[in-house]
């Protein structure tokens, strides 16, 4: 669907729609079975765990390889929904406070992520990572929300998607769990190497000899900048973020004031 589907189609996609399953699955689990019961009484936490592990680990090392960079952020975006079953399978309001910060912030990256590819597609017709060779310097301000988008994606402190990480990694220590730390550190990495093979392409590939230097109109430029923006914003000023996570995550464990 992501690598088909218009670039607007793909954005409202990724940034929305992929997190219905995972709200579907806090409603059975605290809503419709009972958290003692789902994830305790039942092996549903080791379950998502495992299921999570294999989400972050194979989905990350298969958008390494992919030529379409739609196809590699919808990759990418199930390792993303591995993060959120790992928050999840510890069972803890912590672990619960990262699944739904990650939920907002993975919104905010990925919806930068494909707006500045909906910018590129509409430039220069292709999504495609080989015709990506010094569009760095051909569309500036479209390859800067891609970079922006790209280091929240890793998890680059000072980005939103730093602090979901953090706040995951936080709960495995509370939790004891240092494989799904693991797993959290090797997905990053692998994170890197997806960006970074699209960083490379757009700034040190020499361009088409024919290539002008083009921007996309401003109507597209400015969402995307408001994205890039919010996934600094919240790297730096968690107070509302954090806060509405911790407070929905005590609701749920019926531990809220």
């Amino acid at each position: 669907a992501y690598a088909y589907a218009p670039s607007a189609v793909s954005a409202f996609l990724a940034a929305t729609a992929t997190k219905v399953a995972v709200y579907v699955l806090l409603r059975f689990v605290f809503s419709v079975f009972g958290v003692e019961f789902a994830l305790g009484a039942m092996p549903l936490a080791i379950g998502l765990a495992i299921l999570g592990a294999i989400a972050v680990l194979s989905a990350s090392t298969v958008a390494i390889f992919q030529e379409n960079l739609k196809r590699m952020l919808a990759y990418s975006s199930v390792a993303q929904i591995g993060y959120l079953a790992l928050g999840i399978s510890l069972a803890t309001p912590a672990g619960l406070t990262a699944t739904i910060l990650h939920l907002f912030n993975h919104a905010l990256m990925k919806g930068a992520l494909f707006v500045a590819l909906g910018c590129v597609a509409w430039r220069i017709g292709s999504s495609r990572l080989q015709d990506f060779a010094g569009l760095g310097y051909r569309m500036p301000w479209t390859m800067g929300v891609f970079v922006v988008g790209g280091l929240s994606l890793i998890g680059i402190p000072s980005t939103a998607g730093f602090i979901s990480k953090w706040y995951l990694v936080l709960a495995a220590l509370e939790k004891g769990w240092w494989p799904v730390i693991v797993v959290i550190i090797a997905g990053s990495l692998l994170a890197v190497l997806y960006v970074w093979k699209v960083v490379e392409r757009a700034y040190l590939a020499k361009p088409p000899e024919d290539a002008t230097r083009a921007e996309a109109p401003a109507s597209m430029l400015i969402p995307a900048w408001l994205l890039a923006i919010a996934n600094l914003y919240f790297g730096f000023q968690t107070d509302l973020s954090v806060g509405v996570a911790t407070r929905a995550a005590a609701q749920l464990f019926g531990i809220a004031p």
